[in-house]
């Protein structure tokens, strides 16, 4: 799948949100903040950081800075607290350290603090943001003590790297192949195969086939005078033959009978700088301190 940058735009400069969250599932994506994920009730898949992870009632999970991750609640009736704040907050007590799972191992009172957060960010009383962060310090401190740390450079180096491979096919799309991909990352083939579908999910092949099928929907649907055969060209498809054929795979429509108001389904979307809500429509936002962004 291919991954998007969330921006998160907390309220009045206070650099923690919290919620809850119903049937929680969205798009692959990342962001530059941290995510701590407890499930209240239910059960829930999360993929995070190249690894799938089946959490329920009472397990919880922790996304670090930059990790590329998704989840999709098992039972419509799934509630997860959300804690998400800034990296910045805990950068300068982790030092070159990361947690070596995601999945936390400890019993932590996430239901409390989160309560705790909750009314804080709610009441917004005098240096309301600095008691906020002054509790995320102290809860991550203790989960840096109790789980096992690795170094974090050479992970986030190559998460990185795939991150930007991942706007390198999205802005060279007409021509970007697989070895192009190959070489970005500095792997053998068969070692950057196995990386890419463990970390996106999805093959190398099947990821581009979407990501022009994208193009060409936003192409034809921009009412301009290009022939389909110059929208294959400058999607990247080569023939007019294979462009009909992973077109109508992907969409259920050929291009020419593509219906005015199609909307393509969003099981993946592509790095941006630009805000966006990687929640689906089915996953409803029951409790919060603000609107989420």
């Amino acid at each position: 799948m291919i991954a998007q940058r969330q921006v998160w735009e907390y309220a009045k400069h206070v650099k923690v949100w919290v919620g809850k969250y119903k049937n929680s599932h969205n798009l692959i994506h990342w962001h530059s903040d941290c995510e701590l994920l407890y499930v209240e009730h239910g059960s829930i898949d999360i993929f995070c950081n190249g690894k799938n992870h089946s959490l329920s009632d009472g397990e919880m999970l922790y996304v670090d800075s930059g990790q590329v991750h998704y989840m999709q609640a098992r039972d419509p009736e799934t509630v997860l607290i959300v804690i998400i704040f800034d990296y910045e907050i805990l950068k300068p007590y982790v030092g070159e350290l990361c947690l070596a799972s995601s999945k936390l191992e400890g019993h932590y009172p996430i239901p409390d603090i989160y309560a705790k957060l909750r009314d804080i960010l709610l009441a917004q009383e005098p240096f309301f943001g600095g008691e906020a962060a002054g509790i995320i310090i102290s809860l991550m401190s203790r989960i840096y003590r109790k789980e096992k740390l690795q170094p974090r450079k050479t992970e986030d180096e190559t998460a990185k790297r795939f991150i930007d491979l991942l706007g390198e096919i999205s802005a060279k799309i007409r021509y970007y192949t697989f070895t192009d991909a190959v070489t970005f990352m500095g792997m053998s083939e068969a070692y950057f195969s196995r990386y890419f579908h463990k970390t996106a999910g999805i093959p190398f092949g099947s990821y581009l086939s979407y990501v022009r099928t994208k193009e060409a929907i936003s192409l034809i649907k921009s009412k301009n005078d290009l022939t389909m055969t110059e929208i294959a060209d400058l999607c990247g498809f080569g023939t007019i033959r294979n462009f009909n054929r992973i077109f109508k795979k992907i969409t259920g429509y050929a291009p020419s009978a593509l219906p005015e108001k199609f909307e393509l389904d969003e099981s993946f979307v592509y790095p941006s700088e630009i805000t966006f809500n990687p929640t689906l429509h089915d996953c409803e936002l029951i409790e919060s301190t603000g609107e989420a962004q």
